[in-house]
């Protein structure tokens, strides 16, 4: 217990799936944690579940006005910043060639803009604390790519490639800020629900029968805290695949 004592964290895309799992595990551990989403009945309901070491503000990560906003309140309500979570994302089923320039630039602006603001928003608010971790999702879609989720796969891939830049900067900054990215397979939850089902009110219990490549939430959550923690202090511009060995491609022949 403990591993994340004394550390403010925000995490973005917490009132469900990921987010939430991400959020429960860093106050557990001794976190202080600002939740975010747009859906604020159930981030709020998230944050009253997790007391008083938990805040909820609504958020669209798109917004740089809702950034500000956000990393000025963490700071002044907990007296600083730590750990930044960039969770927060849209899945849209569409092919390269079914996909609308306006669902490409919807899914980009969330998925990819909303990490670009995060990073650029909270790296002077994590330097000014004595340093930190910033840890972006992204998707095993990034690595290989999925043909059924063309904007999806390109933001994951601007994430993975952001992220390795931020790496890069912080280190020749000197400044203490690590940033890596999480690569998951299939996890369980509401959005995953409601592409497979093609259900709009799915919730994360209509996937937890699944099989495979798919985890759970908490599953994320623990590698989460791993790199939030002081553990991972020499872990940097890493991507952490967690998928159960689905990208691996087996030798020819086999």
């Amino acid at each position: 217990m403990g591993r994340v004592e004394g550390k403010v964290a925000i995490v973005t895309g917490a009132a469900s799936g990921m987010g939430r799992a991400d959020a429960t595990a860093l106050v557990r551990e001794g976190a202080r944690v600002v939740l975010t989403d747009v859906n604020e009945a159930n981030g709020q309901a998230v944050a009253d579940a997790l007391g008083e070491n938990a805040l909820f503000l609504r958020h669209d990560v798109s917004s740089e006005d809702d950034w500000q906003r956000v990393v000025a309140t963490a700071v002044e309500r907990f007296g600083g910043l730590h750990i930044l979570v960039n969770n927060a994302g849209l899945l849209l089923p569409a092919n390269v060639v079914d996909c609308s320039l306006e669902q490409y630039r919807q899914i980009n602006a969330v998925n990819n803009e909303g990490v670009f603001l995060g990073c650029k928003t909270a790296i002077p608010a994590l330097a000014a604390s004595g340093g930190g971790s910033i840890i972006n999702m992204s998707s095993v879609a990034a690595i290989h790519g999925q043909s059924f989720v063309a904007a999806y796969s390109a933001s994951k891939g601007a994430v993975a490639a952001l992220t390795k830049s931020v790496a890069m900067f912080c280190r020749e900054q000197k400044n203490g800020v690590r940033c890596n990215s999480v690569h998951p397979d299939g996890v369980k939850t509401a959005m995953v629900a409601k592409l497979i089902t093609g259900n709009d009110a799915a919730t994360d219990d209509d996937v937890r029968d699944l099989q495979g490549n798919f985890c759970d939430p908490a599953d994320i959550a623990n590698l989460v805290l791993y790199l939030a923690s002081d553990e991972s202090r020499f872990v940097n511009g890493a991507e952490m695949v967690i998928d159960n060995a689905s990208t691996i491609t087996p030798p020819a022949g086999m």
